[in-house]
């Protein structure tokens, strides 16, 4: 319930931060130009009449708003973009009237916070999705450099790519039958990028795995390691990207991931669409990706055991109990002839539930 005197609205970009203030007495509008500091939006919330409340849209600028203001004992709320109620009729959008929608939000109750990253989950998250885009940049990076050799008809036959005997293959055989000078200095920078991207993401391997063992994240990421397909650096990333898992449930965090499919019902007729794909991309892919891993059939190898020695027993029971769970949903999707892709999002769902309830399982 709102009980301060003045809520205000606060549009912020990069360079500029539009301001709206609505005094709860008199019910004056106030409307402002500030920058982005920090300490002069402090001083224009201090000589509004107090006390006062702020909200902004999560974005690009982050959390450090948040927190200084939030130190300087003012409440402040980071709202989510994609909830924020708009009437279907307006047309016109600019930055002050974004500002005054929000004070008047705010005023009402009608918003829906985001979570707010610790400081040390912030810096986590930073280096997962710094590891995550450096995938992207290696798979881009062999891209560039195979389709350059599939151009001159020049293709590699000798079982899995990207393997030591493949990366011999192209220094040696692959780079003899490019005849031409420009074509093969071509090569040498597409290779070279693919040699320096890998050894970054490497070092971000390195960093990740450190960090997962000795922070605050550890019981959580060895909890998590109980599930077939969740690696170290998948339950970290899960670990960093979900954060307090104890606001959603088993039911609830597959559509915080994007995972439920899409619904268009009105009266009796009810019409279910392709997964929704809200919320945290990257938590989604991994999840999804993991889900593969519980179609084979499923057995407790040397790398599950080495992860299990890790987790207390209850995690431990609990992880393969999901395990064959899964494995048997598998099955189960096999014997009907469903599509492979369709069942492994349906997995991955039931995934998400599962690591939820590990995350929150009580070690004591």
């Amino acid at each position: 319930m709102f009980t301060e005197r003045t809520s205000v609205g606060l549009d912020v970009h990069a360079r500029s931060v539009a301001a709206a203030a609505i005094d709860g007495v008199t019910g004056e509008l106030s409307q402002t130009k500030l920058t982005p500091a920090y300490e002069h939006i402090q001083s224009w919330l201090t000589r509004l009449p107090g006390p006062v409340a702020v909200a902004y849209e999560a974005g690009p600028t982050g959390f450090g708003l948040y927190r200084h203001l939030t130190a300087a004992g003012i409440r402040c709320e980071v709202v989510a973009p994609s909830k924020l109620q708009k009437p279907p009729g307006e047309r016109v959008k600019t930055d002050a009237k974004d500002a005054v929608h929000l004070a008047r939000l705010l005023r009402l109750d009608e918003y829906t916070p985001v979570a707010i990253p610790t400081v040390v989950q912030e810096a986590a998250r930073d280096l997962v999705r710094a590891r995550e885009d450096c995938r992207g940049d290696l798979m881009s990076a062999r891209h560039r450099l195979s389709k350059l050799l599939l151009r001159y008809g020049i293709v590699y036959y000798g079982g899995n790519a990207w393997t030591s005997k493949h990366d011999a293959w192209l220094r040696n055989e692959a780079l003899t039958q490019l005849t031409s000078r420009a074509t093969r200095l071509t090569f040498d920078a597409d290779y070279e990028t693919v040699l320096v991207t890998k050894a970054r993401r490497d070092r971000l391997d390195g960093a990740i795995e450190q960090m997962a063992a000795d922070s605050e994240f550890t019981p959580v990421v060895r909890r998590l390691g109980c599930l077939r397909g969740v690696s170290t650096l998948t339950g970290f990333a899960l670990a960093v990207e979900i954060g307090d898992w104890h606001r959603f449930s088993g039911n609830s965090i597959g559509s915080f991931v994007g995972l439920v499919p899409s619904e268009y019902s009105s009266g009796s007729s009810r019409t279910l669409g392709p997964i929704t794909k809200t919320g945290n991309g990257h938590a989604r892919r991994l999840l999804v990706e993991a889900a593969w891993h519980h179609r084979p059939r499923y057995w407790v190898g040397k790398v599950m055991r080495e992860r299990w020695d890790l987790a207390p027993a209850p995690a431990r029971a609990r992880g393969d109990e999901g395990n064959r769970r899964l494995h048997q949903r598998w099955v189960t999707f096999i014997d009907r002839r469903k599509r492979s892709t369709v069942a492994n999002v349906a997995i991955a769902r039931e995934l998400a539930g599962w690591c939820w309830s590990l995350a929150v399982l009580d070690e004591d």
